[in-house]
């Protein structure tokens, strides 16, 4: 019996590890969805991309790891999710238009607790927003909206971009 406990408390243990090490990498993300009370969900089966908006202040190209084409993968993501939920692309004649907007900031500013003098100070903490949208096609109207926030690590490499990303497109059409 104390080997079983034994076992079990170090599994646990090694499972809070694991979800710490998922916090630290995700833990700045804020993520949101909305969906139209009107809108039935359920009734959309396919989409076609509207489009992809970027704006980036990022004049010494600290952010985006320069092999990694960020819009791309974004589409990627949000394809999966779509199709994880019975919605696939359809240029033809989609029930849904699909548009992302993706805003990075720099040289964002926030004030933040000096721990040594215990004084509110200006620090730069660089800032990412993204914006997914689901318009139906028929109305025009925006059915669904999904944002997210988080700080932004400057210099990240390309293998952690794409965890924070595949984490906040999942969240984001799990909220859906």
């Amino acid at each position: 019996m104390k080997k079983l406990t034994t076992a079990l408390l170090a599994v646990c243990i090694i499972l809070l590890s694991a979800c710490d090490v998922l916090n630290q990498k995700t833990g700045d993300i804020k993520v949101e969805a909305q969906t139209d009370p009107k809108a039935n969900m359920a009734g959309y089966k396919s989409y076609a991309w509207l489009g992809s908006a970027r704006v980036l202040n990022d004049p010494g190209n600290k952010w985006q790891p320069l092999s990694m084409d960020i819009a791309g993968d974004i589409k990627y993501l949000i394809d999966r999710e779509l199709n994880k939920q019975g919605i696939y692309s359809n240029n033809q004649n989609p029930d849904l238009a699909v548009a992302f907007f993706i805003g990075i900031d720099m040289d964002a500013q926030k004030i933040v607790d000096n721990p040594d003098t215990k004084v509110d100070v200006l620090e730069n903490i660089p800032r990412g927003a993204l914006v997914v949208t689901l318009i139906d096609v028929e109305t025009g109207y925006v059915v669904w909206i999904g944002t997210a926030d988080a700080d932004i690590t400057e210099g990240a490499a390309e293998e952690l971009v794409r965890e924070r990303l595949d984490y906040t497109l999942s969240k984001m059409f799990k909220l859906k």
